[in-house]
């Protein structure tokens, strides 16, 4: 039933969007003609180029228009392209006008969107006119032609063939409004290029954040803990001085002397300890030995058993391997504290210059990107290598959570 009113049902804006589609597409497809046929007479003339450079930047204005519409009608947000740049000088900012590859999309959507347009305005108005007529034959004869008329195959056939084409309406006015969204992804957002850029610039920006909190920590962790634990140290070695310099008749107190060199020695392992957890976070000892033995290594301190299964091929460079160990840290301390799961599988593959690695756990699902378990973070600091992050969490488990990235920058 639910199938057969989604094969049925049209959105508001939908419905909207193809209303608009023959107008808009209209003004849209003439202007891109006449830019590049007025653009092509004027090319040899002194006004070529100038009028090039304002109908492009009128491009880029209704390609804008056209992505709010998209965004307010259709629901799919598409990313805004950067800004046009703006160097000094008449000659670059026209080099930069005329080389803009956000324009020329704008421009190339409009020409295709003129034919979407006529269609989309056909399967929302024209043809359900052409059903209503169709349905409704016999009547409508009758009003223009009164009086008895013979019955031909098209009066019986009309309305059968009227409500079919009604029935299959929604479901095609729903597909071209897929087209029209993936044709606005493709030409109107950012282009993959400027696309990566703004992702290194996201990850660079979230790595530098990172990276001062971590100094910070390491700076706090420094003063307040391994230095006041020196600082202890230096006392009690201190007072283990003063009882070794008695007074010579006299005998040093050996039980006082004892404590305080024992004392000393839990002191010297309690600083060791924190030297190594602070060195720890900065480069994992465990990864000299390479991700076939740091993985292991970390999944023995879960608290939830996990299974390991390893196919590394090839060694990654440094980068990669630390990125994957602290990739695998992050995802077993969520099974931990957010899955509720019993048993874990992690999985790593390293081949032909990809990296892969895959936690599942059977814990309660319902984990996403921007969910608060720490995610979104990860996911940026696998972009800053090049990486990626999947995760696939129904309500109810499992949790699959995948992250690839490449052997070396």
């Amino acid at each position: 039933m639910a199938s057969g009113g989604r094969f049925l049902s049209v959105r508001g804006g939908e419905f909207a969007f193809a209303v608009l589609g023959l107008p808009l597409g209209v003004l849209g497809g003439v202007y891109a003609v006449a830019v590049l046929y007025v653009g092509a007479l004027l090319s040899l003339t002194v006004l070529g180029l100038p009028f090039v450079l304002v109908a492009l930047a009128g491009a880029r204005g209704l390609g804008a228009l056209h992505r709010r519409l998209v965004g307010r009608l259709l629901g799919e947000r598409v990313a805004p392209p950067p800004a046009l740049p703006r160097p000094h000088g008449m000659l670059a900012r026209g080099r930069v006008g005329l080389t803009d590859p956000v324009a020329w999309r704008s421009l190339l959507y409009l020409l295709l969107r003129l034919p979407l347009g006529a269609f989309g305005f056909a399967v929302a108005v024209l043809l359900p006119l052409g059903c209503a007529w169709a349905i409704g034959f016999r009547l409508w004869i009758r009003l223009l032609e009164p009086g008895p008329r013979p019955v031909g195959w098209l009066d019986v056939a009309s309305a059968p063939v009227g409500l079919a084409v009604l029935t299959v309406l929604p479901a095609a006015l729903r597909a071209l409004s897929g087209a029209n969204r993936g044709l606005a992804r493709l030409l109107l957002g950012p282009a993959r290029s400027q696309e990566r850029v703004r992702e290194l610039e996201s990850a660079r920006a979230t790595l530098l954040a990172e990276n001062t909190d971590r100094l910070r920590r390491l700076e706090r962790d420094l003063h307040d803990g391994t230095q006041a634990q020196l600082v202890a140290l230096a006392i009690t070695l201190s007072l283990a001085d003063d009882v070794l310099d008695a007074v010579p008749e006299t005998a040093p107190d050996l039980e006082r002397l004892r404590s305080l060199v024992g004392r000393a020695r839990g002191q010297t392992d309690d600083t060791i300890a924190g030297l190594r957890r602070l060195t720890r976070g900065i480069h994992p000892v465990a990864l000299d030995g390479g991700l076939g033995e740091a993985l292991p290594g970390l999944t023995a301190t879960s608290p939830v058993p996990v299974t390991v299964r390893l196919d590394l091929r090839e060694r990654p460079g440094e980068a990669i391997e630390r990125a994957v160990y602290f990739c695998a840290a992050e995802l077993l301390t969520n099974v931990a504290k957010h899955s509720g799961a019993r048993t874990a599988e992690l999985a790593a593959t390293a081949a032909r210059g990809r990296v892969r690695l895959t936690v599942r756990d059977d814990g309660r699902g319902g984990a996403s990107l921007g969910a608060g378990t720490g995610l979104s973070g990860l996911a940026a600091r696998l972009a800053a290598v090049d990486g990626a992050l999947r995760v696939e969490s129904p309500p109810g488990g499992p949790t699959v959570v995948t992250a690839e990235l490449p052997s070396r920058l």
